[in-house]
């Protein structure tokens, strides 16, 4: 919680520092120590937006989001990494490095908004049919990133979790991960989730090879196989299934990705290519997020 605070006093006083003088500022301090809970933080939070002026894209798309009505699970899949470097005539690689802007926008748009979940969709199965040169370059990048990201990730209290087929990455590649997790293993904030050598069918095979393999030790099939113990089967156990799916480059597919979590989420697609997302693109797709009606089925 103390984390938490001071992340969105910083946050709020970097907003307000280039509009207001110093009166704003004791009001963000004193808010900040008369506060005893989040929801009570993020009310005060809307009122202080509202003396921001819109005098940029960011800040007046964050002054419409209702911070009452957050998207819990935020899942991403990050495309045109490839394209954005063809366009400028940089190897595929230069791509993905300059991806990683991108992926610390998203991080921080999300902490800062308050998301509990942001999954980025990192590294797929059909990713290993790429060229061994590329693929070692994604594995070379992951590794750098990890490195030097985490004490950031630590700052914001960030928690990282994996999902997919992470035994198949480089045995280097998993010992940085693994110190990675266990650097950050302190913090409770916003679960950052890595999907990586991930694919949506695999899960659902391995979600069953789970079960079989469960009822073989226990030498009998469970009473009952519904919903919720496939849910439980899964890489996500444990996380709500995400309430807002972010595609960039304009495709209109799910690549094989959380093919049984996102039964219900509301699709935003954007043509930015991934390197160029940054955090007004995630404030936009929160904020359309919540102008839609989720009926899950059901009439309204």
């Amino acid at each position: 919680m103390k984390d938490f605070l001071l992340l969105l006093r910083q946050r709020l006083v970097d907003l307000l520092d280039v509009v207001v003088g110093k009166r704003l500022h004791v009001l963000v301090e004193l808010a900040v120590l008369v506060l005893r809970d989040r929801s009570i933080f993020l009310f005060l939070l809307q009122d202080l937006l509202d003396v921001v002026p819109s005098d940029s894209e960011e800040q007046s798309v964050l002054r419409a989001i209702d911070f009452s009505r957050l998207p819990r699970h935020v899942a991403i899949i990050m495309d045109g990494n490839g394209r954005w470097a063809e366009r400028r005539g940089l190897p595929r690689l230069m791509g993905h490095r300059a991806g990683r802007r991108a992926v610390r926008e998203a991080v921080e748009g999300a902490v800062e908004l308050g998301i509990r979940v942001l999954t980025l969709y990192t590294f797929s199965l059909e990713n290993w049919d790429r060229g061994a040169r590329e693929v070692s370059g994604l594995m070379r990048i992951l590794e750098q990133v990890l490195r030097e990201e985490r004490a950031e990730l630590k700052k914001n209290n960030v928690q990282l979790r994996t999902i997919g087929r992470v035994d198949l990455l480089p045995e280097k590649s998993r010992q940085i991960l693994e110190d990675t997790r266990a650097y950050l293993a302190g913090n409770d904030g916003m679960i950052l989730v890595l999907a990586l050598s991930y694919g949506g069918r695999a899960e659902i095979v391995d979600a069953v090879r789970r079960i079989l393999e469960e009822a073989r030790v226990n030498g009998a099939l469970p009473a009952r196989v519904d919903e919720e113990l496939f849910a439980r089967m899964l890489d996500t156990d444990g996380l709500p299934d995400p309430d807002l799916l972010i595609r960039t480059s304009g495709e209109l597919r799910v690549s094989n990705f959380l093919l049984w979590q996102l039964a219900y989420a509301e699709f935003w697609v954007t043509d930015v290519l991934w390197p160029d997302f940054r955090r007004k693109h995630l404030y936009q797709a929160v904020y359309d997020f919540q102008r839609r009606s989720r009926r899950f089925g059901r009439t309204r």
